[in-house]
């Protein structure tokens, strides 16, 4: 199954965002994964709309967006108009996640759901018509660096079963490291959001080499 790669841009400075992208771009990333917070729904705050434009300027790949914010659907037509290719939204922050994801269709987008650790999928079964993304955060959402949450492999396990007459792509969030992509892609998982472990954090700094190594896995 060929993996899904999705650096993630808030582990890089502003000061150097051009060139990353660029660099990772030339790499063969698939998506870039952007963060939006409103200090609300996560205690921090992250992306602003120049910095998406920066991305949007210097790649031609999908971008991301991850909306980590109260009342998501007040924002999806904004961050769209911003070039954003897929869509997600926290079913915990929105009153009517379905109208939401509705919404991004219309619009001409992909549409997807975020879960937190402690979400159940049984609270959006009805939803998986709708999705064409499925992200888990293997960690508590708003901060870089945290580890991988094991007791969330029966979870991560329990989407590749079901999703099968949906057949949305599933992705995960947080604490990807080559342990973790090497298991979850051996029980069908396609998609990682890339940040310290894995990548940015690393002692070789050539992103060929990072994301061959990926690809190998």
């Amino acid at each position: 199954m060929e993996k899904l790669l999705c650096p993630s841009i808030m582990n890089l400075a502003t000061e150097d965002l051009k060139d990353h992208i660029l660099r990772l771009d030339a790499a063969g990333v698939d998506i870039f994964h952007l963060d939006i917070m409103d200090g609300q729904f996560v205690p921090n705050f992250g992306m602003s709309l120049a910095e998406i434009d920066l991305v949007r300027r210097n790649t031609d790949k999908l971008l991301d967006v991850h909306m980590m914010v109260q009342d998501p659907g007040r924002y999806v037509e904004l961050v769209a108009s911003h070039g954003c290719d897929i869509i997600y939204i926290h079913p915990e922050a929105d009153v009517n996640p379905t109208a939401t994801l509705a919404k991004i269709k219309q619009l001409g987008k992909k549409a997807g759901l975020v879960l937190n650790p402690g979400t159940a999928l049984e609270t959006i079964r009805p939803m998986y018509p709708l999705l064409d993304y499925l992200m888990l955060m293997t960690v508590n959402p708003g901060f870089c660096g945290q580890s991988y949450l094991p007791f969330l492999d029966a979870k991560v396990e329990q989407a590749v079963r079901e999703r099968e007459p949906w057949g949305f792509n599933i992705v995960i969030d947080g604490g990807v490291d080559k342990n973790v992509m090497t298991r979850l892609s051996a029980i069908g998982v396609e998609g990682y959001v890339l940040g310290r472990l894995i990548l940015f954090d690393q002692v070789e700094k050539d992103y060929n080499k990072l994301v061959e190594m990926m690809r190998s896995l």
